[in-house]
C-alpha cells in the first residue's frame, strides 16, 4: 500500500446470491483528496460504498483502509475503524427529534468523554464552519433542505474524520444549496487533511470539486481520470453521461419486441 493511499480497493468482487454486483475492481484513494465514483442506476455504486464502510464483505478480494484489511476485522476492530470515518447519508438523515445542536453533539456524547462545556464550543465550532452556528436551538422541521443537509455536514465531520463518506450528498437540492454544500464539502476536506469519497450521479458539480473519478458500469470501472481527463475523454460511456445525452450506449428504450405489431399495425 502507498505511503500516500489512504484505500485501497484490490480485485473487488461482490453478488447477491447469484447476482453479481461488482466484476473486479479495482481504485486507489491518496490522501487528503476528493474522490467521485460515478455511473447510472443500480451500476454498483451504493454496493461499494458499503463495502469501503465494511457493512458487506467482498465475496473475492479485499477493502484496505490506512492498512488494515476491513473484512478480516473483529467486531471491535470494525468498531474502531468506523470511528475514523464520517458518513453523511442521503438527504441527510438528521434525527428528526433532536435539535441542530443535539444531532451536531450526538457523536461526541457517544464515542467520547469530553466534557459537555467542550461539547458545547466544538459543536458551535462545527456549526459555524457550515454557516448555520444561528441554528443550534432548531430542530431539524425548521430547515430548508439545504441547510439540513449543512448540518448533516457538520455532523458528519463531528470528530474529525479521516475517511468521510458521502452518499448522494447533492440529491434534492437547488442549485444555490448545491453549490454552497459542494464547496463547503471541498473546503471541509482540505481542512481536515481528510480523504472523501463522493457517490453522486451530479457530474458537472463534481467536476467543480474532485481530485479524481471512476465510472462504474455494470459493475466494472470503464473510465477513470482527473477532471480534465474526463471532461476531454473520447468515451461514448463518458461523453453520454457528462453531457445528458439521450443516444449513447446507455440505451433510452428498454429492449422489447417489434414496435409496429406492439402497436398492431400490419407490416
Amino acid at each position: 500500500m502507498s505511503s500516500q493511499s489512504l484505500v485501497e480497493i484490490r480485485d473487488v468482487n461482490f453478488a447477491y446470491d447469484n447476482r453479481p454486483v461488482l466484476k473486479g475492481i479495482n481504485m486507489s484513494f491518496n490522501k487528503g483528496k476528493v474522490i467521485a465514483i460515478m455511473g447510472g442506476s443500480g451500476c454498483g455504486k451504493t454496493t461499494l460504498f458499503r463495502l469501503i464502510g465494511g457493512a458487506l464483505k467482498p465475496t473475492k478480494g479485499e477493502i484496505t483502509i490506512d492498512g488494515q484489511v476491513m473484512h478480516e476485522l473483529d467486531q471491535q476492530g470494525l468498531y474502531e475503524m468506523r470511528r475514523k470515518m464520517g458518513v453523511l447519508f442521503q438527504f441527510g438523515a438528521l434525527f428528526t427529534d433532536m435539535s441542530v445542536f443535539d444531532n451536531v453533539a450526538f457523536q461526541m456524547r457517544e464515542h467520547t468523554d469530553l466534557p459537555e462545556e467542550v461539547i458545547h464550543d466544538l459543536v458551535m465550532m462545527k456549526l459555524h464552519a457550515v454557516g448555520l452556528r444561528g441554528t443550534h436551538n432548531l430542530m431539524p422541521a425548521e430547515l430548508s433542505g439545504g441547510m439540513a443537509r449543512r448540518v448533516a455536514l457538520a455532523r458528519t465531520v463531528a470528530l474529525d474524520p479521516m475517511l468521510i463518506l458521502y452518499d448522494e450528498p447533492f440529491a434534492g437540492l437547488d442549485p444555490i444549496s448545491l453549490s454552497v454544500v459542494g464547496q463547503l464539502l471541498r473546503k471541509l476536506n482540505d481542512a481536515l487533511g481528510a480523504t472523501s469519497v463522493v457517490v453522486t450521479h451530479d457530474v458537472q458539480e463534481s467536476l467543480k470539486i474532485v481530485d479524481y473519478i471512476y465510472f462504474v458500469s455494470d459493475g466494472v470501472i470503464v473510465a477513470e481520470g482527473t477532471p480534465d481527463e474526463i471532461r476531454a475523454s473520447g468515451k461514448s460511456f463518458v461523453h453520454q453521461f457528462v453531457h445528458g445525452e439521450m443516444d449513447g450506449p446507455v440505451p433510452f428504450h428498454f429492449p422489447g419486441g417489434d414496435y409496429r405489431q406492439d402497436l398492431g399495425v400490419s407490416a
